[in-house]
């Protein structure tokens, strides 16, 4: 079942997105003193006693964009408010009914939807007596809140539920969160709208078009999924505020997502950027797909297989994840990619039975055992045992943990990755001393 919809709906720099963020109870949208900084569409899904809906957070309405995408940003409101069951319309009590309120209330009144006019920056007393100038706007008196200080947040979700009904069931979880990240320009929000079926992102030729990390439902074969688009990453040493905002709500994508897609321009050389990513995303220890885009423009430059090569020299780190060639564009392959992500999905959460793991470690041992440094007692390596998924965790019992060499650890994971199940995502490897007897073979 469909969640009831919630948009707000504003001119530039009213609260919304701090309306939003007060109303889901977490930071989601940037919040930033200048106009302008939300494009997207930003939705959450947000729960009051006991009913769901979800909440779109748009941008303003009349905005001047600096880098022209007002066409672009207004499209975006458009789609928003032609799916809400009822607007949010926000306003500045500070400054008064300003022309582009008066814009807005006449776009609203001609598209018939329920409006409940909010009256933001509430935060004193006596701006509880202007906000009454705003009944000329034609709905009703204004519900008074202050974003700022989390004033009217119940009141106001009482207003809502007044309008909505109790409310939906709770979203279905989805199956998997897949973070999409990459340098500008690399096709991100195509790759969304592709998987969306629908013009959900902004896309746009200006390096930066997305700022926030938006998190967009798509459904496949009757199962929900989650993609999380994020800004495009650009070198630290060019980077302003905004930019810094953004980078960092990519790496929370990251953390929060199952798997990652490290989307790669075919036709742009692998750079600091993109080494920068695979080195968060190898923090994380998430499964990750290398996802390379545009590749109708580059097939006739290079081979897959040669491309592959590539990216082997350039991003060793990164050896064990599959690569796949999309077109975003088109659509192209896009579902493939979704089936590779879902298999990595898999493979993290698969436990390797304790006997299989010490087949494999006996293996590993008879290749290649341990050296040992100079005037140090050899390292001995007695069994192990896998204690987590998601990513797998695998400890191993030795003698002394501190004898284990840092070029020896990244044989055994490569190893463990050709014995096991485990081929293509990354592996958290412990050491203990051994205590006691071996576990017993089964899940831990």
């Amino acid at each position: 079942m469909a969640l009831p919809v919630v948009v707000i709906v504003g001119r530039p720099n009213v609260g919304k997105s701090s309306l939003l963020n007060l109303l889901a109870g977490e930071r989601i949208s940037i919040v930033d003193p200048r106009a302008g900084i939300t494009r997207d569409r930003v939705a959450t899904v947000v729960e009051w006693e006991g009913g769901y809906f979800e909440l779109v957070d748009t941008g303003g309405v009349g905005v001047v964009d600096a880098d022209h995408l007002e066409t672009h940003v207004e499209t975006q409101i458009r789609y928003a408010i032609d799916r809400a069951d009822l607007v949010l319309f926000v306003v500045d009590v500070t400054a008064g009914i300003a022309a582009l309120d008066q814009r807005v209330a006449d776009l609203l009144r001609r598209l018939d939807r329920p409006v409940v006019l909010v009256a933001n920056k509430v935060d004193h007393p006596k701006h509880e007596s202007a906000a009454a100038e705003f009944v000329r706007l034609g709905y009703g008196e204004p519900l008074c809140v202050s974003a700022l200080h989390g004033v009217g947040r119940e009141a106001l979700l009482a207003r809502i539920r007044g309008v909505l009904g109790p409310g939906g069931p709770p979203p279905e979880p989805p199956v998997m969160k897949l973070a999409i990240v990459g340098k500008r320009n690399a096709g991100k929000s195509t790759l969304v709208n592709a998987l969306a079926g629908e013009p959900r992102m902004i896309v746009s030729e200006v390096p930066g078009t997305t700022r926030d990390a938006v998190d967009v439902r798509f459904e496949r074969d009757g199962r929900q999924f989650i993609a999380i688009d994020t800004a495009g990453v650009r070198k630290k040493s060019r980077m302003n505020d905004i930019d810094f905002y953004s980078y960092t709500r990519a790496l929370r994508s990251i953390r929060r997502a199952d798997v990652v897609m490290l989307l790669i321009d075919a036709l742009v050389p692998i750079a600091e950027v993109d080494l920068k990513l695979a080195e968060a995303v190898l923090a994380e220890y998430k499964p990750v797909v290398l996802t390379i885009n545009k590749w109708d423009l580059a097939k006739d430059l290079a081979t897959a297989s040669d491309f592959g090569e590539y990216l082997g020299r350039v991003l060793p780190q990164l050896s064990y994840a599959p690569i796949t060639f999309v077109t975003a564009k088109t659509g192209k392959n896009v579902d493939a990619a979704v089936d590779v992500a879902l298999s990595l999905h898999k493979q993290a959460h698969t436990r390797v039975p304790t006997a299989r793991l010490n087949a494999a470690l006996q293996r590993i041992l008879a290749l290649r055992g341990p050296s040992a440094r100079r005037g140090t007692r050899p390292l001995k390596l007695y069994y192990a045992t896998q204690v987590a998924t998601a990513p797998p965790t695998i400890v191993i019992f030795c003698n002394d943990p501190g004898l284990v060499r840092d070029e020896y650890r990244r044989f055994m994971e490569h190893r463990l990755r050709e014995f096991t199940p485990l081929r293509e995502v990354p592996l958290r490897l412990w050491f203990r001393p051994r205590s006691g007897r071996p576990p017993p073979d089964g899940p831990d």
